[in-house]
């Protein structure tokens, strides 16, 4: 239950943000995305470590990645707060993919492999 209102207060963020609303709920739950979104990701992909170590190798995960992407964004002199936030949104997305279709990626090679053991007995 818990998972899901974090679920929706950064669903929620984003799209105040996205949408320029005047709600003074914006800069709280854009930032609580800001952070959640990869953290989530990163917290994912994490999955041998312990808890704690966890959430919080997650966490410092997210700031750098957020910290990342906004010194990039002013490199190449295109900052925008909404380019922030698409850009947060897409790497997050990338990395809970790769985290998703990693399992696919093994089972794919362990076909192969008897596959290949069968074709050779």
């Amino acid at each position: 239950m818990l998972a899901g209102a974090a679920t929706g207060v950064a669903g929620t963020g984003a799209l105040l943000a996205l949408t320029d609303s005047g709600s003074p709920l914006r800069g709280p739950f854009a930032l609580f995305f800001l952070i959640a979104a990869p953290t989530a990701a990163i917290g994912l992909a994490l999955r041998g470590l312990d808890p704690f170590a966890r959430v919080l190798t997650a966490l410092a995960g997210a700031v750098a990645l957020d910290m990342l992407i906004a010194q990039g964004m002013l490199a190449v002199h295109r900052w925008s707060w909404r380019g922030g936030i698409v850009a947060v949104t897409a790497i997050s997305v990338l990395l809970l993919l790769l985290v998703l279709l990693r399992p696919v990626e093994r089972i794919l090679k362990r076909m192969h492999r008897r596959a290949g053991k069968i074709r050779s007995s």
